[in-house]
């Protein structure tokens, strides 16, 4: 079998573009409510964010070897994306690991387990989301895949997918989808600014959002 595919298809710049400074929040629900990676993933440090398109990365259970392939095979501006197959509790991704990919300009790291020399990475200012931090050491010595298809809990990742996170979590959204969900986030952005310019004159929610029905119909008793 093929463990390491190199040529992948990824959205153009432009598209990339379209999502820039857009929270995930915003993207999740322009997608339609998918993609949503689990939330004990979380930034390294609040303020960090990414974008772009992954580079998937399925690791033997305590080993990065496959990390260190990634690292290789991503272009300028791709997003790791890692599966620990469920083994979390290792430092999979230290100082030096975050040195190299930030001389191949890679755009940051989403891994379902740990990492080590926080300190060290955050004072450099690559982003990552992970599970935490983690001293245990991995090792070299197995082979897993890179830019095959993952999970990372319910959300299946296949390479050139879109990544967005910030410090309200990280959203995939799948190829296919981008250009739509671009569109969508457009239109759900002039939506929201006019709601919150309706809210600023004190009308509350209930009524703007007509939820007087809703409550209504769900035989609430008010006195």
């Amino acid at each position: 079998m093929v463990h390491v595919h190199r040529k992948i298809d990824r959205p153009s710049n432009e598209l990339l573009e379209s999502f820039r400074g857009v929270g995930s929040a915003t993207v999740h629900e322009a997608a339609g409510r998918i993609g949503a990676v689990r939330s004990c993933i979380k930034p390294l440090t609040s303020g960090m964010k990414i974008l772009g398109p992954a580079i998937t990365v399925k690791c033997f259970p305590m080993d990065n070897l496959m990390l260190h392939k990634a690292i290789e095979v991503a272009e300028p501006g791709d997003v790791i994306v890692a599966d620990t197959g469920g083994h979390t509790e290792g430092g999979y991704w230290g100082d030096l690991m975050a040195s190299s990919a930030l001389a191949r300009k890679i755009g940051g790291l989403v891994i379902d387990g740990g990492v080590r020399d926080s300190e060290d990475i955050i004072a450099m200012g690559f982003p990552i989301f992970c599970r935490g931090t983690c001293i245990r050491g991995t090792v070299k010595r197995n082979l897993g895949l890179v830019n095959h298809p993952i999970l990372l809990g319910d959300v299946t990742i296949k390479p050139g997918d879109l990544v967005v996170g910030d410090d309200d979590g990280v959203v995939v959204i799948p190829k296919a989808m981008i250009a739509d969900v671009a569109d969508g986030v457009k239109k759900r952005i002039a939506n929201e600014k006019e709601k919150r310019s309706a809210l600023a004159t004190g009308i509350p929610g209930v009524q703007l959002n007509k939820l007087d029905k809703v409550l209504e119909s769900l035989g609430m008793v008010e006195e």
